[in-house]
């Protein structure tokens, strides 16, 4: 996959790993980033080259049409889309009232319904192109479930096996798929559950960047390579190692 001359579309793309990405690649493309607040967003912006922004949340099925329609418009060269947005709860399901169900169902929309409601949306523009991919950014919670992360985690979980089907079903279309797939990264997102131990959001950018030159589209950053490789000789290893880690 080309590195320069894209348009790509960033969801989620105000802080993080999104604006990380944004940072990466935002020298030599075009970058949209979409977030929920303006304010990130420009914040965001200011710091960077080569960028749009655009309000909208990608749980709302009249935002993203919306956006599909203005995308087609105003950027019909759009080849890149970077599923970044994401939400996560840490918490013990045994704790009464905790509404375990309520938070599964916020991060199963965002992190698993939303990713599919817009990748159908795009993919007619994307079709279009000479070259494009998709980028889903999952997690190692996909291999191994973290007990204060159940709920986020399966729904990763759910994302891995979606963008395992969809580049099987895109392979001849020229559009190539990617699954992003970070361990602990030191972000806001992550402070809950100790993310200033985690990695920094620029080597997540950084791996995405080197995958797109080396055309390797399962991509298993810092320690989710080696919890991958635990996981396939032993689940039950793997599975402690993960959750010993979390403090869970």
């Amino acid at each position: 996959m080309k590195t320069n001359g894209n348009t790509i579309l960033i969801t989620g793309g105000g802080s993080g790993i999104g604006f990380e990405i944004a940072k990466e690649f935002s020298e030599n493309n075009h970058v949209i980033l979409t977030g929920r607040t303006d304010k990130k967003l420009l914040e965001a912006a200011s710091q960077l080259q080569n960028v749009t922004t655009v309000t909208m949340d990608v749980t709302d099925e009249k935002d993203i049409e919306q956006l599909a329609e203005y995308l087609a418009s105003t950027f019909p060269k759009l080849n890149v889309l970077i599923n970044n947005a994401g939400m996560a709860y840490a918490y013990d399901m045994t704790v009464p009232g905790i509404d375990a169900h309520q938070k599964a169902f916020e991060e199963i929309n965002t992190n698993y319904l939303a990713v599919i409601r817009l990748t159908e949306k795009l993919l007619p523009l994307l079709g279009n192109q000479q070259e494009a991919a998709i980028v889903n950014v999952s997690s190692v919670g996909a291999f191994v479930p973290g007990k204060i992360l159940s709920t986020y985690s399966a729904s990763k979980a759910a994302l891995h096996s979606y963008t395992q089907t969809l580049r099987l079903s895109l392979a001849n279309s020229g559009i190539s798929v990617f699954e992003l797939m970070p361990p602990l990264v030191n972000t806001e997102f992550s402070k809950e559950i100790g993310g200033e131990h985690g990695i920094h959001p620029q080597v997540v950018a950084q791996d995405l960047m080197n995958a797109f030159i080396d055309d390797n589209f399962e991509i298993h950053v810092g320690q989710t390579a080696d919890l991958y490789k635990l996981h396939l000789s032993s689940p039950s290893d793997a599975l402690a190692v993960m959750n010993n880690f979390l403090g869970s």
